[in-house]
């Protein structure tokens, strides 16, 4: 079967849809097909619509990006939101907010969008609660593109770090691009050889761009379907149906 590559994380302003429909279209010629975008929380069902229909080359992830102040706040938009977005990322900028996303079930993805390896916070604790909780880490490979000298050095470090206890406690890692403009794209294959730098082998790497996405997602969508009932059960058969 054709491998399926995946960019779970496009950063538009919807502001601008020329913009977005350029960023989109370009993952596609780079051959993407299954791309998510990042959504406002309170984002139009007629614009979600509108630029499903529009891509018909490319499968239309929808996803939402929390920042949330501290855990409380956290919990209040998990719930809000959980079932609404194919796909829910926590930004996770304290060990307090990555340690809740972490064991939150609700939690599709843990990102760090800090560049400072300070602000990384996924070390032994979270990566248990997320192997439990079936979250995954994302990595945005982005920043090792306009990052030189020892911000890039630096990065790279804290990568290697948090893909090693990712793999030892089996988190599943995705690989995305966290670009908000075309030229921050680069094709699956690329990715693919910068993941030698944080130490993802290429069976690794071709997994974290194409088959640990594409089976979230998959997932996901089972589960905001109506036959959803709860975890492992769904409606088979309904009454008139046979």
């Amino acid at each position: 079967m054709k491998r399926i590559f995946a960019d779970l994380h496009l950063r538009p302003s919807l502001n601008q849809i020329d913009e977005t429909i350029l960023l989109v279209k370009r993952a596609a010629e780079l051959g993407y097909r299954l791309v998510g975008l990042s959504l406002p929380i309170n984002v139009n069902a007629e614009i979600v619509k509108a630029l499903k229909k529009e891509f018909t080359e490319i499968d239309l992830v929808t996803r939402v990006d929390l920042s949330p102040r501290d855990t409380k706040d956290l919990l209040k938009l998990l719930s809000k939101v959980r079932w609404k977005f194919e796909v829910v990322a926590v930004e996770c900028t304290t060990k307090e907010i990555t340690l809740q996303a972490a064991k939150d079930r609700r939690t599709d993805l843990l990102f760090f969008a800090s560049e400072d390896p300070k602000r990384h916070f996924f070390g032994e604790s979270e990566a248990k609660l997320a192997s439990e909780k079936n979250a995954s880490l994302e990595i945005n490979m982005s920043p090792l593109l306009y990052l030189a000298g020892p911000p890039r050095i630096n990065l790279l470090r804290i990568l290697r770090k948090e893909v090693l206890v990712a793999r030892k406690h089996g988190v599943p890692i995705v690989i995305s691009s966290g670009a908000n403009k075309p030229s921050m794209l680069r094709r699956p294959e690329d990715y693919i050889f910068l993941a030698h730098l944080i130490d993802l082998d290429p069976r690794s790497a071709k997994q974290a761009i194409s088959d640990n996405p594409r089976f979230m997602v998959e997932q996901n969508r089972r589960k905001l379907s109506e036959n959803y009932v709860c975890p492992g059960v769904y409606i088979v058969r309904r009454s008139g149906d046979c």
